[in-house]
């Protein structure tokens, strides 16, 4: 797990990338670091931590046998859901997302990712597994309730190093649109710790006095 640059919101990063390197991790490094431009070009700090789910295979599961999480697995579960935003990228196996990828957030608690704003992706050796994203990794997190941006970026071998070509947009173009995106969804929620902090204010802490509560009921 690694974080750039301290700031008021946190994006985490989810790359199920198997290899080191991986253009899955690639790919998701740059769709955070165009979200995180994005954010300070609207005068929010922005902290980028990412997740690399090989790291925490065996981990995963144990989890799914035993039921919970522990140590740095756990760590990484709290880094996605206590985040402002999330970044999430899959390599393609089979026409769909990789089993790494789908446990990780299988063991998730349900609601965990309920409004967080998500920027998906996928990598793949040929375009057409494409629709993988709309058809697989969308869907997945709809189900979550988390709020996907409707850019998604798909990379496949040929795009590494392309730019725009006969009107279509090129990957770097793709990836500052959706880069664009994520950051519009997490500066319109207040900040994860704020949000937390609400949560957990104590409702009794300024309490209304009582002769307060019988004068306005008296109105």
């Amino acid at each position: 797990m690694t974080a750039r640059s301290a700031g008021g919101r946190t994006i985490a990063v989810v790359s199920a990338g198997l290899g080191q390197p991986s253009s899955t991790r690639l790919l998701a490094d740059r769709l955070a670091a165009a979200a995180a431009d994005a954010l300070r070009e609207r005068g929010a700090g922005a902290e980028v931590v990412t997740v690399d789910l090989r790291d925490h295979a065996h981990q995963m599961v144990d989890a799914t046998l035993t039921g919970f999480t522990a140590g740095a697995l756990r760590d990484a579960v709290e880094t996605v859901t206590g985040a402002d935003g999330l970044v999430a990228v899959t390599p393609v196996f089979n026409a769909s997302y990789s089993g790494l990828f789908k446990t990780f957030f299988d063991l998730l608690e349900r609601g965990s990712l309920e409004g967080l704003p998500v920027l998906i992706g996928a990598t793949g050796g040929t375009a057409r597994h494409s629709l993988v994203l709309e058809h697989a990794v969308r869907p997945l997190f709809a189900y979550m309730r988390a709020v996907v941006a409707p850019t998604a970026v798909y990379a496949a071998s040929e795009d590494w190093g392309s730019g725009r070509s006969g009107g279509v947009d090129g990957l770097p173009e793709r990836v500052a649109r959706a880069g664009d995106e994520l950051a519009s969804l997490v500066a319109a929620r207040p900040p994860a710790a704020a949000r937390r902090d609400a949560e957990d204010a104590d409702p009794y802490e300024d309490p209304v006095p009582f002769e307060q509560l019988l004068a306005s009921g008296g109105q």
